[in-house]
This record gives structure tokens, sequence and C-alpha cells, in this order.
């Protein structure tokens, strides 16, 4: 049996990694977050980075998408600022995209089975495995 992986959205790729140079100033914004809405857009946000946890550039990237009517989200990749490349997603974030789209798919570095620079396209599930699933645990409202 082979498995295969998605390919890698380079476009959406390259679109956090711009924001990230472009729009990271500081210690306010970090990291940039790009994702590909159903319909093909591609929205993108940056952290809001505070001592008490300000929320990753993942989830401002949901509202963000939510604000512009993008509710299915296919595919998301982070990006940090000072060309640190690609990141994966903080186990926050993992949670909160599991609970909103549970069969997006995320870019992360590493592994060997990428486009020769190491990333890839992962089910969000394989970052999360047997992860609490808050709809399985909600009453019924009928």
């Amino acid at each position: 049996m082979t498995t295969s992986t998605p390919a890698v959205d380079r476009e959406l790729v390259e679109a956090a990694a711009h924001v990230a140079r472009t729009r990271c100033r500081g210690d306010h914004h970090t990291m940039a977050a790009a994702a590909r809405a159903r319909d093909g857009r591609i929205v993108t946000a940056v952290n809001a980075y505070h001592f008490t946890g300000g929320p990753c550039a993942e989830l401002v990237l949901i509202g963000t998408a939510a604000a512009q009517g993008a509710y299915e989200l296919d595919t998301i990749v982070a990006v940090g600022d000072r060309d640190r490349g690609v990141v994966p997603p903080c186990g926050r974030c993992r949670q909160v995209l599991l609970d909103y789209f549970p069969t997006i798919g995320v870019v992360v570095g590493g592994g060997g089975d990428g486009d020769g620079d190491g990333l890839r396209t992962v089910p969000l599930a394989d970052l999360l495995p047997t992860g609490y699933v808050w709809a399985d645990h909600q009453l019924d409202a009928g």
C-alpha cells in the first residue's frame, strides 16, 4: 500500500513568508500565517504577541477569514519572522484548528516527503492523534 501526501501549496507558503518579511515588526508580531479558503482565496494574518499569551497567527487568521466570509479552510501554514521558515502550530492552535476545520491540511517542515526543501502537507489529525473532539462531548440540543 502506498500513501501519498498532498502537494505543498507553494503559493500559500510564499504568501505567509511575504507577510512575515513585510509585516512582522518588533516583538508584537513575530509569526505570519496563510490559509487557502475552499473558494481558492488566500487569507493572511499575523500573531498579536503579549506576555499574557496573546493569540497566535493561526488563531488571528481564523477570525480574519470569518470576517472576509471564508468559513471553510483547506490548508494552513505559519512562517516565522527573521527567515525562520515554516513553523508547525502549537498545541493550542492544533486543538482549535481541529475543532473548526477537522480535515484541514497543515504545511510543516521536516520529513523526507516534501519537494526537496523538507516541506510537506499533513492532515491536522496526524499532528494531534487521539485529540479531544469538542463536538463529541456536547449535549444534543433536541
